[in-house]
């Protein structure tokens, strides 16, 4: 009997762990769509400056300064991508009811630019007034981000 124990409790943190894999994926994929979408979002001029290059600019440009050139823009997105599939890991933590219902993925993106907005913005000082159609143009991103997040296995 105690080996039944231990053989339900291993599979259930094999599925934990499995939970937040996928939803790591997914948070990879969504913060790579993301990507393209503020290259529409900037070529179709409504945004000015994207996030992750804001970040690094104004907070730490040392950061990506010893790079070749042209392997900075890469960098700069790379990390983006590893927040992103952080940011879909961290998903894995909300309750599995909550991660079920269909609106938790955009709520989540939601809440993802929310605190960007809100907290890390001003915290890392970054130097820059969007105008309000910034502001909807990364909220929409976000929403998607979100919605990749959220879909799939919960």
């Amino acid at each position: 009997m105690e080996a039944l124990r231990f053989s339900r409790g291993a599979q259930r943190e094999r599925s934990r762990a499995a939970v937040v894999g996928w939803t790591a994926a997914r948070g990879l994929v969504g913060a790579m769509a993301m990507t393209g979408m503020r290259e529409a979002s900037t070529r179709l001029g409504l945004l000015r400056r994207l996030p992750p290059e804001a970040i690094v600019e104004d907070v730490d440009p040392g950061v990506v300064d010893d790079l070749p050139p042209g392997k900075r823009e890469l960098a700069i997105e790379l990390l983006h991508w590893g927040y992103g599939a952080a940011g879909g890991a961290a998903f894995a933590a909300l309750p599995a009811g909550l991660r079920r219902h269909p609106a938790a993925g955009p709520a989540y993106g939601a809440l993802v630019w929310l605190l960007f907005e809100a907290v890390l913005d001003p915290a890392l000082g970054l130097r820059w007034d969007r105008r309000p159609r910034e502001r909807l143009a990364l909220l929409a991103d976000h929403l998607m981000y979100g919605a990749v997040v959220g879909t799939g296995p919960r």
